[in-house]
């Protein structure tokens, strides 16, 4: 997975509490045996209406967050059920990051997991990125891990908790196949001697 340091991105209003899997990625989509592709479905039914068309009035499809690559979302994202497929969707879509209050506990491992840096900050916090990313066209924040803060350029500097182990992994761009390898040449050694 890539690593992830430090990202300045254009932010996309995502204003509703409780956004579950089934929205963000539905269920009919999951039946795909494939890990990529998953950008063209993501939040499928808000983003397009029953005839496929695009749904003028869904955030996503706003020519202004066209380039967005940081998303801001009311408290509890990612409820639902522990589909994989949501972070991957988000993340194919081109997010990087997304900032929120609050998480459902297996979406936020799953982020953490496939390289989707999920930040939580306070309310308030929250509220001040939702209503500039809405009112100020091309809306951007730095989300920078390394020093664990979340700054723009009109005086925002919030900070946010990760927990060390996953800070490390996703500073270094390694998820537990990559964490296995980095003692490659031991569990090589070891399985040479049992001959």
């Amino acid at each position: 997975m890539d690593a992830f340091t430090v990202h300045t991105g254009v932010v996309m209003p995502m204003d509703r509490v409780n956004v579950d899997t089934d929205q963000i990625i539905p269920k009919q989509f999951l039946k795909r045996v494939e890990r990529d592709g998953y950008e063209d479905f993501l939040f499928f039914d808000w983003r397009f209406n029953a005839d496929g068309s695009p749904n003028p009035d869904f955030v996503l499809n706003f020519p202004v967050y066209k380039d967005a690559t940081v998303m801001v979302a009311g408290r509890n994202f990612g409820c639902g059920s522990s589909r994989e497929h949501a972070p991957w969707a988000l993340q194919q879509y081109g997010f990087r990051a997304i900032i929120a209050p609050s998480y459902a506990d297996i979406f936020y491992n799953n982020c953490l997991q496939n390289g989707l840096l999920p930040v939580r900050l306070s309310e308030a916090d929250v509220d001040r990125i939702m209503i500039r990313s809405k009112e100020v066209p091309g809306y951007q924040v730095k989300v920078d891990l390394e020093s664990c803060t979340v700054t723009d350029n009109q005086g925002l500097s919030a900070s946010f908790d990760l927990d060390e182990f996953k800070r490390y992994c996703l500073l270094n761009g390694l998820d537990d196949i990559g964490i296995t390898l980095q003692d490659e040449d031991a569990i090589a050694a070891f399985e040479s001697q049992r001959g």
